[in-house]
């Protein structure tokens, strides 16, 4: 097994805290969440060994990876080893300083939207938060920051496609829809299980949380593989355990691909297909989307082709929800 050949992409999950309460937060993040027990020392190494089993692109999360005093340093450590980096961020507070991170070469930002109403933002965040988020999506775009974002459907009749018009509007770039998925907040009926992650989890993808568990991806929490904080990045993918976790959790999705056909009834598209357009949103058959992740999965970067950047090489999931 080549060390530098075992992923493209890595969540680095650096808090529990965040601002907002939102009732789907898949992490059950909020104002009375931690930072975890990862030091900084801890994720600079995460971060170096993450690059060395060869992902090429980062993203850091929460919780509210603004409100972790470290991020400056840390995004600047990613860049330093040759990653690109993602920070997913809900653009409620932001200060001159991280702006000046925001804006270095390699960055790139992601944020969740939820509706064009404040009221109907407000129900999902918990603070009014559409006004502010929207007047720093408008200045990550004057300032040419590459950015994304994703609506989220949590409420009934929610004005989702209003929202992804609005997005366009303020002309983002790259946009996507994703139903809500029921792990930590987000419980409704069925809860955390195989049928809410994408098919791609533990696919060269890996995410690393505040305590330094590794999951197969930030969806899949109930399926640690190990711990970076007593056992390296690499030890923890080439151990059995992460092997029978990625078996199983890729025999689970096979096991769904050859059920998603049924006479009469199309097949659930690639999200970077064209396929998946506004004509297959009624019947969700693009769920779930994967736009958790920058690359929306489209094909990975010859491992050589160091300017090659995963994030611009595909068009977004188009699918658009139905709504008032």
């Amino acid at each position: 097994m080549q060390q530098h050949d075992l992923l493209n992409f890595v969540w680095w999950e650096i808090t529990g805290k965040c601002q907002l309460s939102c009732d789907h937060c898949y992490a059950s993040s909020g104002p009375d969440g931690t930072q975890g027990t990862m030091t900084v020392a801890d994720w600079q190494r995460a971060i170096t060994q993450s690059r060395d089993v060869g992902a090429t692109l980062g993203q850091f999360i929460g919780g509210e990876p603004t409100l972790h005093p470290a991020l400056p340093r840390l995004v600047r450590h990613a860049l330093d080893t040759g990653m690109e980096v993602e920070i997913y961020t809900n653009l409620v507070h932001v200060t001159s300083a991280l702006w000046e991170t925001f804006s270095l070469p390699g960055v790139r930002l992601a944020t969740s939207y939820y509706s064009d109403h404040s009221d109907e933002h407000e129900a999902v965040t918990k603070r009014p938060t559409l006004r502010v988020t929207t007047k720093n999506i408008v200045r990550a775009r004057e300032m040419g920051i590459p950015l994304r974002a994703g609506v989220i459907g949590v409420l009934d009749q929610q004005r989702a496609t209003q929202a992804l018009a609005v997005l366009e509007e303020l002309g983002v770039q790259e946009i996507g829809y994703d139903d809500l998925r029921e792990v930590g907040r987000g419980v409704r009926e069925q809860g955390p299980s195989v049928a809410q992650l994408c098919g791609h989890c533990g696919d060269r993808q890996v995410a690393i949380s505040p305590t330094g568990d590794v999951w197969p991806c930030v969806f899949s929490r109930w399926l640690p593989a190990g711990n970076v904080r007593r056992t390296s990045l690499f030890g923890i993918l080439a151990g059995e355990k992460f092997t029978q976790i990625t078996n199983e959790l890729q025999a689970e999705f096979r096991l769904r691909q050859r059920g998603a056909c049924k006479p009469n009834q199309p097949c659930r598209p690639d999200p970077c297909s064209p396929d998946c357009s506004p004509s297959c949103a009624p019947q969700r058959n693009c769920r779930p989307a994967n736009n958790c992740q920058p690359n929306y999965v489209c094909g990975p970067c010859a491992p050589k082709d160091q300017n090659c950047n995963p994030v611009r090489n595909c068009q977004p999931n188009k699918c658009r929800p139905t709504g008032k």
